[in-house]
C-alpha cells in the first residue's frame, strides 16, 4: 500500500469505494495519459470523468442483483506520471499493477490511451502464465507501429501479443488495416462487428483459465459513446456491452481495464456515464 500512496494522487473516488486499502479486494486506479493518440487528445482526463459520473448510478445493480456498499473496493486515485514521458510511464502502470496484484487483490485500471493497458498486461502476464486477453474495441490495435513509433495506442495489443505471448481474443472490431486484419486471422482469434455473441461462443475456450479483459469504450457506437478520441461509426449498443459483462462474470479474470474515455467531446457526459456503469458492473463482479 505504501508504494501506491507515493506514485498516485486521490482525487474524487469512484462511489462507495472502501476508505480501507487492506480489506479490498479489488483496487481502481487511473492512467491519465494521451501521449500516442493518433487522431484527438483528451483522454487524460477520462478517469476523473468517471469517478464524478460514477454518483449518477444507483449503488444497486438490477443486472447482477447486488450492491457496491456490499462490495470490498478501494480507489487509489490516479498515478502521477511524468508528461511526455511515455516509457516510464508503462513502467509506473505496470509497478502499480503489479503491486496490487503482490497483494491478492484486484486491479482495475483506468484510461487513459489504450497504450497504457500494456503495463496492466505486463504485471498480469507475470503474475498469471497462459493468460488469456480479452479485447472489445472499434479497432484492431495491432499495427507494428504507428508513424514508426512502436509504443502507441494503436500498436498496444501487437506489442500484448509479441513481448507478452498472451492469446488474444477480439471482439468488435470493425477498423484495421488490411496488415492488421491478415495477422489477426492468423494469430488472434477475430471477431469483428459484435461482441456478445462470439464472446458467447467461445465461452468455453476462456474457462478454466486466467483472462485480462481490456475494453475501449469505442467498441460501443459513437451515437451512445461521443466521448471518444477515435469515434467509428457502426459499433454496439450500450445494451450490447452490458448484456456481454454478466458472460464475463462466470470466467476467472484476474485484472480488467477500460480506456479512451475523451469527456472534452462529451459535453453531456454520456460517455463517461456509459464507462462508470460498466466499471460498476465489473465492481459487482469482481470484488469479493
Amino acid at each position: 500500500m505504501n508504494r501506491l500512496t507515493e506514485i498516485c494522487e486521490c482525487n474524487s473516488g469512484f462511489m462507495a469505494a472502501c476508505p480501507d486499502y487492506g480489506t479490498s479486494s479489488l483496487v481502481i486506479f487511473g492512467a491519465p495519459m494521451d501521449f500516442t493518440v493518433s487522431f484527438r487528445p483528451g483522454s487524460r482526463s477520462g478517469p476523473q470523468a468517471i469517478r464524478l459520473a460514477s454518483p449518477g448510478l444507483e449503488e444497486h445493480s438490477l443486472y447482477s442483483g447486488k450492491d457496491l456498499r456490499h462490495a470490498s473496493f478501494y480507489d487509489a486515485g490516479d498515478l502521477i506520471l511524468p508528461i511526455g514521458n511515455t516509457s516510464r510511464s508503462l513502467e509506473l502502470v505496470e509497478e502499480a499493477a503489479s503491486a496490487i496484484l503482490e497483494d491478492k487483490k484486484f486491479p482495475l485500471l483506468l484510461g487513459g490511451e489504450h497504450l497504457v493497458s500494456l503495463g496492466g498486461l505486463r504485471a498480469a502476464a507475470q503474475s498469471f502464465p497462459g493468460l488469456a486477453v480479452i479485447h472489445f474495441d472499434a479497432h484492431a490495435d495491432l499495427r507494428t507501429d504507428y508513424l514508426g513509433e512502436i509504443h502507441s495506442h494503436a500498436a498496444v495489443m501487437y506489442r500484448a501479443y509479441q513481448d507478452l505471448g498472451v492469446e488474444l481474443f477480439q471482439y468488435g472490431i470493425r477498423s484495421a488495416t488490411a496488415e492488421e486484419v491478415a495477422f489477426a486471422k492468423q494469430h488472434t482469434h477475430f471477431y469483428p462487428f459484435h461482441v456478445l455473441e462470439p464472446l458467447r461462443e467461445t465461452l468455453p475456450l476462456l474457462k478454466g483459465r486466467p483472462v485480462y479483459v481490456s475494453i475501449d469504450i469505442d467498441v460501443v457506437d459513437p451515437a451512445y459513446a461521443p466521448g471518444t478520441g477515435t469515434p467509428e461509426p457502426g459499433g454496439i449498443t450500450s445494451a450490447e456491452l452490458l448484456a456481454s459483462l454478466a458472460l464475463l462474470a462466470q470466467l476467472d479474470v484476474v485484472a480488467m481495464d477500460l480506456v479512451e474515455v475523451s469527456p472534452v467531446y462529451d459535453p453531456a457526459g454520456i460517455t463517461a456515464m456509459l464507462a462508470a456503469k460498466v466499471i460498476r458492473e465489473m465492481i459487482l463482479a469482481f470484488a469479493k
